[in-house]
């Protein structure tokens, strides 16, 4: 067993040194660096990817015969030990610093001073860093981060940023020997071509600056709220996701990544309390519709859209506010309907009115589908899933009327298509982005009840439907004015960061 542990140790100490040297483990790895506080939290920061590539290190301990029991077993060990030494509770420890990874060993790992990078990667023992030359003693106060700064809370963007800067580079390269060396060469390098196109300021320590973005009490209080909360759904989830099927598994992993999400743009001041419960209570509705959850998904399900008509009515005057209220009402009453037996006409009328409404919102101070190839383009589809439809065996008794539906669901998207033409604004462009997932959602759920049920169809129909109404009423209320938006639409929460890919240059150790 001691010797499994030593020999686990050899091979995570070369997997943790390459994991900084080599461009695209360290994009694996950048996640538990990114953090600029050192404490026993950052120990909890761990990669979502790293397993791709790093059970290529421990390939000598399989074909040593170390039996699987034993590996398990030492890894657990090898991880549990390097939690506390993730502090700077704890001073120099003597004679123990130069055998052992210790705070002050590790501090120095963590750090972003030119003295200290590449240093120190030993996990339980520090004498590898001695025996290979990596080892660097602290004696110098140590500034913690990256070299490049997140500069966010958004969990997704954090384990996607370095994948996004290497790919944003290879693109980018002329050469095909750049393409593939920015992926292996150590973090930093770029191709000289991509480097003049698209330069990066060099660091500088002096100029690094915490982040930390102003939050009322109030916003406080909700994140750690939604923290708690999350962490009750991941602990529930733990506990249960081996005796669940695989795609409910996946479903509720997506329901718990969009909350910690929520949590990330609400502390940054993205996305206002009532947008993130908006959004979790869609997610959560699609969730449960997906899981067999029905009770769960009839209270969600209306939820979600009445919360969408208080975001409204808090960001409009009620005059500006009132059309699209009445789209979301009729989306409500029709999601209402919708869930009852035997009430689909009820709700296909309700759906109709509320595109009706929608087409007024578009409408308002524009001629009426100004971009005459997208009128083409939506009544043209709609036309061929009608087709589809009749085909597969649509009811004679429902043919005029879904007619009537597609029709006016065709041309609300025609008209955001055309505003979105003419309006040339990034809220345009997200309604116009949400009208077409409104089309694809209703064209999911007509084939599942008409011609064919589809695999998992209310998590298809249900999040791309939510898709669809989160990007209208936020591009709507972008355009509006209501909110600055680069501060505050969901668009520009999720690909803000995509700007930012400064993430390559070389990291903390």
């Amino acid at each position: 067993w001691l010797l499994a542990l030593v020999f686990y140790d050899f091979c995570y100490y070369w997997l943790h040194r390459m994991g900084h040297e080599s461009a695209v483990l360290w994009a694996a790895h950048v996640v538990h660096h990114q953090s600029q506080d050192y404490n026993l939290s950052t120990a909890l920061r761990q990669t979502s990817s790293g397993a791709l590539l790093g059970w290529l290190f421990y390939l000598p301990m399989a074909l040593a015969g170390v039996p699987p029991l034993v590996f398990g077993i030492v890894a657990l060990i090898d991880l549990l030990y390097q939690f506390w030494v993730h502090t700077e509770q704890v001073g120099k420890l003597g004679w123990f610093d130069r055998w052992f990874c210790s705070p002050s060993n590790h501090r120095v790992h963590h750090a972003v001073n030119d003295r200290y990078l590449d240093r120190n990667y030993g996990g339980v023992l520090i004498v590898w860093d001695r025996l290979f030359g990596s080892f660097k003693e602290e004696d110098e106060k140590c500034v913690y981060g990256t070299r490049s700064p997140l500069n966010s809370w958004d969990p997704l963007w954090a384990n996607a940023e370095v994948y996004w800067g290497l790919l944003h580079d290879s693109w980018h390269a002329r050469r095909w020997r750049d393409k593939l060396r920015v992926w292996f060469k150590p973090p930093g390098w770029r191709p000289a071509d991509v480097a003049a196109r698209f330069p990066k300021p060099a660091f500088d320590i002096t100029r690094v600056r915490r982040y930390d973005p102003p939050a009322s009490r109030s916003v406080q209080a909700f994140g750690a709220l939604q923290f708690v909360l999350m962490l009750a759904g991941a602990v529930l989830f733990l506990w249960t996701s081996e005796g669940l099927p695989l795609a409910q598994a996946v479903v509720w992993l997506l329901a718990l990544a969009t909350g910690l999400w929520c949590t990330g743009a609400v502390l940054q001041g993205r996305l206002s309390l009532t947008e993130v419960l908006f959004i979790e209570a869609a997610a959560l509705s699609t969730a449960c519709a997906a899981t067999g959850y029905v009770e769960l998904h009839r209270m969600f399900k209306p939820l979600a859209m009445a919360i969408a008509i208080i975001l409204v009515a808090k960001s409009l005057p009620i005059k500006k506010a009132l059309p699209l209220q009445l789209a979301l009402v009729g989306s409500l009453a029709g999601d209402v309907f919708l869930m009852l037996p035997g009430y689909f006409i009820p709700g296909l009328l309700c759906f109709l009115c509320a595109h009706l409404a929608y087409i007024a919102v578009f409408k308002k101070d524009l001629a009426w589908f100004p971009n005459r190839r997208a009128l083409a383009l939506t009544l043209g589809f709609g036309a061929v899933m009608y087709g589809v439809l009749w085909v597969g065996g649509l009811p004679a008794g429902l043919r005029a009327p879904v007619a009537a539906y597609v029709t006016v669901i065709a041309l609300m998207a025609a008209q955001a298509m055309g505003r979105a033409t003419v309006l040339q604004t990034p809220g345009s462009v997200w309604v116009a982005v949400g009208a077409g997932f409104f089309m694809l959602s209703d064209t999911l759920l007509a084939l599942n009840k008409f011609v064919s049920p589809l695999p998992l169809s209310q998590l298809w129909v249900l999040s791309t439907y939510y898709l669809a109404q989160v990007l209208i009423v936020r591009g709507l209320l972008a355009d509006a004015g209501t909110r600055a938006v680069d501060q505050s639409s969901l668009t520009s929460t999720i690909f803000s960061d995509l700007a930012n890919t400064q993430a390559m240059a070389k990291p903390t150790e």
